[in-house]
């Protein structure tokens, strides 16, 4: 088996967009006058939300899948996955026609499961660790002969993901900077290296939830740190960076701020409520960013990518449920 654990050239990168292409959505972007009265500056939204599959993640699976052999596909996809990551690989798989494997863990939603059923996943359940994940994965790939597909730490998804900045640059006017959410670092390390690539004008910063902040904390030491029981409304961002996605946030990102759960809530809430926007948790983070003044915006014009909307409903953070 091939190590797809590369940082991306520029030139993987226009070929994820390439090919990709058609596959998913080019998507918008709004603007809210609320937001840039609150924070003093221009605030620019990259809608992932209304990405195939509800987030970005859409794209990294449909190049990681797009990209293997007609031999690996005919054995199909595989990976672990209790989100949106398991929803873009079933997505990706049917696209091209082959199975996609999903290790899934037996308390993960019922919202979630349905979903990657719907996109024809065939569903492995397992226990909740990360080692009964990896467990039965190795069972389901030494069974069916898939092609693993890492969640982020994989050059092809990196490079991918980077396709949401390179859309996004060309929808707006300058951006003095761009903000990603971070979890594992997919997202983060596209969009840094697709601005570093274009020649750096516009920096990239990271937001994090402070209750699982492996990422901030790697970046100011310099040694890759984890997160020993993350603990977050932004369930999307509980992951932690691998070895690939750190080298390269470490290298080109400006900065990672950190924002607690009640700012999370509050920003998702105004989303809702100011843009009719239906953004999940982790989409809400780089939004508090902003609002709580943890990267100052006045005069500035901002970028926020609005990572995804799939959520449950029944669950909201200011429901009680």
């Amino acid at each position: 088996m091939s190590d797809n654990r590369f940082v991306p050239t520029y030139s993987r990168m226009i070929h994820a967009r390439e090919l990709i292409a058609g596959k998913v959505h080019r998507t918008p972007v709004m603007t809210c006058g609320y937001v840039d009265r609150i924070t003093g500056g221009t605030c620019c939204f990259k809608l992932e939300n209304f990405q195939k599959t509800g987030s970005f993640k859409a794209r990294g699976a449909a190049y990681a899948v797009g990209s293997l052999s007609e031999a690996e596909a005919a054995r199909g996809s595989a990976t672990h996955s209790s989100g949106n990551h398991a929803q873009a690989l079933a997505y990706a798989s049917a696209v091209r026609g082959i199975p996609a494997h999903i290790v899934m863990p037996e308390n993960a939603s019922r919202v979630k499961i349905d979903a990657v059923k719907g996109y024809g996943g065939v569903i492995s359940f397992c226990g909740p660790t990360l080692a009964d994940r990896e467990a039965e994965l190795s069972r389901v790939i030494s069974r069916t002969g898939a092609a693993f597909i890492h969640p982020y730490d994989d050059g092809r998804i990196i490079a991918a993901q980077g396709s949401c900045a390179a859309e996004f640059l060309e929808q707006t006017e300058h951006l003095d900077m761009v903000i990603a959410p971070v979890g594992g670092g997919g997202l983060l390390s596209g969009t840094s290296l697709w601005a570093y690539y274009q020649g750096g004008e516009t920096a990239v910063f990271g937001a994090e939830p402070a209750g699982a902040d492996d990422a901030r904390r790697s970046f100011v030491s310099g040694a890759l740190a984890g997160n020993i029981r993350p603990d977050t409304i932004a369930d999307g961002l509980r992951t932690q960076l691998s070895e690939l996605t750190f080298s390269v946030i470490r290298r080109y990102a400006a900065d990672i701020v950190l924002v607690t759960d009640e700012q999370i809530a509050e920003a998702m809430r105004l989303i809702w409520e100011r843009m009719k926007v239906v953004i999940e948790p982790s989409a809400a983070v780089p939004v508090a960013a902003v609002l709580s003044g943890s990267i100052p915006c006045r005069n500035k014009r901002i970028g926020i990518i609005l990572s995804g909307g799939n959520v449950d409903v029944s669950a909201l953070p200011w429901s009680g449920g």
